[in-house]
């Protein structure tokens, strides 16, 4: 029985430290600034879970990166 109740409350810490350390990590893919030698693509799309309007950056390897736009410099989607 106790090992049980021990058992759920390990689930239930661990939840809440997982829901914690979503708050301070980034997205995949998500960086705070483009790299020198990305380029900005015309991919743009509002991120469901954030409600913010994001770009898609390529770099010169084919890779995608997700900036957040900046207030006011797109149009709402």
């Amino acid at each position: 029985m106790i090992f049980f109740a021990l058992l759920g409350i390990g689930i239930i810490a661990a939840v809440l430290v997982a829901a914690a350390m979503s708050l301070f990590l980034r997205r995949h893919g998500e960086v705070d600034q483009p790299e020198p030698g990305w380029v900005a693509t015309d991919e743009v799309f509002r991120d469901p879970t954030t409600d913010r309007v994001m770009r898609v950056w390529a770099d010169s390897a084919g890779g995608r990166h997700y900036l957040a736009e900046k207030p006011g410099r797109t149009q709402p989607l």
